[in-house]
């Protein structure tokens, strides 16, 4: 049997685009302690974790009256989700499950409330492709939602079947209430079904998905977000019934001091979006040279990101592209945006010049891919009363923002980790007509984040997670 506790404390600070006379400009706190048991008998293993979630000194004047500039920052979004409580906190069931293993490691079937990522069902042995294949591909389309302090669970079963260098895993689960919403014991009407097929070649320096996905919402009584009338969405009580198919591609080729990668992500979409046909796609390519034979590495990379915007509001047609249940913060370190309606152009560096220090820094170029659609946030459902996703019309304009940002990283023993994490958003006219006085925004962090783990028979308090 195993005992493992986790603890994440952070202090941020937010100053959103300019809404005076609400509070643009505010910090607050907040902590997460997960602590776990499980054990594994032959076959069988089990865990069983809780997780207690808390903010702290939330803003009260950050939900703006002026109903498109809306939440103004997570401080809003947190406090407009807790019952607009400003010290939320709550106790919850994050894991609890049963596992059998067929004979092999890679062979299994769980049953019961567990952690789901897409897009990362192996675990790569080239270092390059498992950082790309954790930070760049999985997180897509259905995640924990780890960023955030509630987070994200599912009722239901998954399994995997593994033989060599090829996988399959599939999922048939609903989604738990939780991220913004510090409660996240309830069980939402919302389910998700999910087959992925990956494959490894040339030695683990070729990784190849495809996937299929089929996603319900029966919550028929809240209002969508999307950029139809008021009237039109409140009238839909219609269920939501999507599937999105693709497949994705990252390879790394030794190349001189050091090796090139290259990363391929796309999806297509077709089904019902309430009483609207629903059709949509999105497309990522990625490349970058890394100088793996230096001591700290350096990354260079770049790449181009486009979804799909719905251009005509009154056809019966839903063309934008929906990100299902996703970790949204994986692909927008500033989390003002997500990957609906968007077009990213981005530039990062990466590097470790300590063993135990690894920093980052991005720079993007944000458009709206329509601009008779929304300039769209958030991860998808977490609540039974409110959609998911939040919408700011984009007022005929494409030109979005550009961000630049800044994180470091830094283990100071075994079980602690201290991170640190700055951006600022510069504004363009889709920000100007909303937020008319300031068109900048900035967000950072500091976060403290503490591992304990203790085995049968060990003694000791090291890390072993």
């Amino acid at each position: 049997m195993s005992i493992s506790v986790y603890d994440r404390s952070r202090a941020l600070a937010t100053q959103w685009y300019a809404a005076t006379p609400d509070a643009e400009t505010y910090g607050y706190g907040e902590s997460l302690v997960r602590f776990g048991v499980a054990q594994r008998i032959r076959s069988w293993d089990w865990q069983l974790e809780l997780s207690s979630p808390a903010e702290l000194g939330l803003p009260s004047d950050a939900v703006s009256t002026v109903s498109a500039q809306g939440q103004l920052g997570l401080g809003g979004t947190y406090y407009a989700s807790n019952a607009n409580n400003t010290n939320p906190a709550a106790a919850s069931l994050k894991q609890g499950y049963v596992r059998y293993r067929f004979g092999e490691q890679d062979k299994s079937i769980r049953l019961g409330r567990f952690e789901f990522i897409d897009g990362q069902e192996t675990q790569p042995k080239d270092t390059g492709i498992a950082w790309l294949q954790a930070n760049r591909i999985s997180h897509r389309l259905i995640g924990n939602f780890g960023f955030s302090n509630a987070q994200r669970s599912f009722d239901g079963a998954d399994a995997h079947w593994g033989s060599g260098s090829f996988d399959l895993t599939a999922l048939a689960a609903r989604a738990d209430q939780g991220v913004y919403n510090m409660n996240a014991n309830p069980e939402l009407n919302v389910d998700v079904q999910y087959l992925a097929a990956t494959q490894s070649a040339l030695g683990g320096h070729l990784l190849l998905r495809a996937f299929g996905m089929d996603y319900h919402d029966g919550r028929t009584r809240l209002t969508k977000t999307d950029n139809r009338a008021l009237a039109s969405r409140a009238a839909d009580h219609h269920n939501i019934r999507i599937g999105s198919y693709g497949g994705d591609l990252v390879a790394t080729v030794p190349a001189g001091a050091g090796r090139f990668d290259l990363l391929f992500w796309g999806a297509l979409q077709s089904g019902q979006w309430g009483a609207q046909s629903h059709s949509a796609g999105a497309v990522a390519l990625e490349a970058g040279y890394q100088l793996a034979n230096l001591r700290s590495a350096p990354w260079l990379r770049g790449g181009w990101f486009r979804s799909t915007g719905d251009s005509n509001s009154s056809d019966n047609k839903h063309n934008t592209f929906f990100q299902v249940l996703p970790t949204p913060r994986t692909y927008a370190q500033f989390p003002f945006y997500n990957l609906m309606n968007s077009t990213d152009g981005f530039v990062q560096v990466l590097d470790a010049p300590g063993k135990k220090i690894h920093i980052r820094s991005d720079l993007h170029w944000l458009q709206l891919t329509s601009n008779h659609d929304l300039w769209y946030q958030g991860g998808g459902a977490f609540d039974s009363k409110v959609f998911g996703y939040t919408g700011r019309p984009a007022n005929l304009h494409h030109s979005f923002a550009s961000v630049i940002d800044a994180s470091l990283d830094w283990q100071i023993t075994k079980p602690i980790d201290v991170n640190f994490y700055y951006a600022k958003s510069y504004g363009k006219s889709v920000i100007a007509a909303i937020y008319p006085q300031t068109t900048n925004a900035q967000f950072g962090y500091v976060e403290f984040v503490y591992r304990w783990g203790l085995s049968q028979g060990d003694n000791s308090s090291a890390n072993r997670k």
